[in-house]
């Protein structure tokens, strides 16, 4: 079982702060502002597809993007959340296409050594055929997980050779600017995910 740290003390806040913005409001009220504005999450950062072609931040503008740090031998954590995700996506195909059509998910890996080009591809198509799978090098890894706010490390060791990978639990959405605006509640399955998403994506 994966060992999670919990998203950091800013992130609480802001969500916090939203939270307390929208007590006693009517349903009337205007849209909220997003939980996450203004928070110091996410940046260019220069990794690697599945086909082994370099890939930046800025190459998904205009896009809303879903973004989940994880690994691809992860037994357990990964896996649930990225299947909620990509339940989230197809629920949200259905009943709103144009907003699904915005949006795209996005796996980077946190286990550089493991996941390879091909690994990460074949992992993250394994959920969807329309979430995309990026590694990279160790040092281009460790500088994307510090932009996005994410934590890492080597576990404990498992049977047969192999190990964990300790890392931040969280799945951000973001903007087509590239800023940030919510997580989504991926614990809470894949209809809680396509109602944020249907929320905050216009």
């Amino acid at each position: 079982m994966n060992r999670i740290n919990k998203p950091s003390p800013r992130i609480l806040a802001a969500l916090a702060a939203a939270a307390l913005s929208l007590a006693g409001c009517e349903a009337s009220a205007p849209k909220a502002e997003p939980p996450l504005a203004g928070a110091p999450i996410g940046g260019d950062f220069a990794l690697t597809n599945s086909k082994g072609e370099t890939v930046r931040w800025d190459d998904f503008a205009g896009k809303y993007r879903v973004v989940y740090f994880g690994y691809a031998f992860c037994p357990d954590v990964c896996p649930t959340d990225m299947s909620r995700v990509a339940q989230g996506l197809k629920a949200l195909k259905a009943s709103d296409p144009d907003k699904a059509a915005k949006i795209v998910p996005i796996f980077i890996s946190v286990d550089p050594e493991r996941d390879t080009p091909q690994v990460v591809g074949e992992f993250a198509a394994a959920f969807s055929p329309d979430i995309i799978g990026l590694t990279g090098t160790p040092e281009q890894i460790a500088v994307t997980a510090k932009a996005f706010k994410v934590g890492y490390g080597k576990g404990e060791a498992v049977a047969g050779g192999g190990y964990l990978v300790d890392h931040t639990r969280i799945v951000y959405l973001f903007g087509p600017d590239g800023e940030p605006l919510a997580t989504l509640p991926a614990d809470l399955g894949g209809d809680a995910v396509a109602a944020e998403l249907d929320q905050w994506v216009s």
